[in-house]
């Protein structure tokens, strides 16, 4: 997916303007607690490196954030492709085109 300067607007694959494509309120509400406790646990990080504490247990606390990082990805994977991507593919040859490239340069960036 191509960046865009901070002057343009953006487009998905689906055509939109780069905003969500039918967000479950539960699910959004989920997700953002799931931010705020990772928010809680990369301050926690930070005080354990400034205490020094043992890297071990730094790294099995740097490991605990990633698996939520990912769970919230995950989430956003899902209603993406169920809604964005679903639209998209449906919609013409071009719109399908586009999102088929979104999709393979997101599987690039994750991998």
């Amino acid at each position: 997916m191509a960046r865009a300067h901070d002057d343009e607007v953006a487009s998905c694959g689906c055509g939109s303007d780069r905003k969500a494509v039918a967000v479950d309120p539960a699910i959004k509400e989920r997700n953002q607690k799931r931010l705020r406790r990772i928010e809680g646990q990369v301050r926690g990080l930070q005080k354990m490196v400034e205490e020094e504490r043992y890297c071990a247990d730094i790294l099995v606390q740097i490991s605990s954030v990633q698996e939520a990082l990912r769970s919230v990805g995950r989430e956003l994977l899902r209603n993406h492709l169920k809604h964005c991507a679903t639209t998209a593919i449906r919609a013409s040859d071009a719109d399908a085109e586009r999102m088929y490239e979104e999709l393979v340069e997101m599987m690039r960036i994750g991998g």
